[in-house]
């Protein structure tokens, strides 16, 4: 239980990231073509129009490796008090959100990307917290 409350602030940040990616990537998982075809009028206007099934799949990739280092970080943080995959986990968090943020801004959906930023903060705060 020490271990917990010593690490309360980095453990309740992972399970904000696992929600977020793991929901995600699930999501995507399961709607696919509901996705695929939201995104494809999403970005019929940008230059990623003719990427959109090769970049969802690099997303999804993303968010379920960030999702999953993270689960991995929780259990590493309990078990052993080591940090290194909860590191690994918001780095590839703050990278999926930049893909996505990227994605927002090609598209000139600036709203969707004040959202991103809005995630982007507590998982860069995660990635603070995890450095020293």
């Amino acid at each position: 239980m020490k271990t917990i409350l010593d690490n309360a602030t980095e453990l309740l940040l992972l399970l904000f990231l696992i929600i977020t990616f793991l929901q995600s990537g699930i999501d995507k998982i399961m709607d696919w073509k509901g996705n695929l075809s939201w995104l494809k009028q999403h970005f019929a206007k940008s230059a990623l129009k003719n990427n959109v099934p090769f970049l969802l799949g690099i997303v999804l990739i993303t968010e379920m490796i960030a999702g999953l280092l993270c689960v991995a970080g929780t259990y590493q943080i309990i078990a052993f008090k080591q940090t290194d995959l909860a590191f690994y986990g918001a780095i590839a968090s703050c990278i999926a959100l930049l893909m996505l943020l990227f994605g927002q801004r090609m598209a000139k959906d600036y709203d969707g990307a004040k959202t991103i930023a809005i995630y982007f903060i507590p998982a860069m705060f995660l990635v603070f917290l995890l450095q020293s």
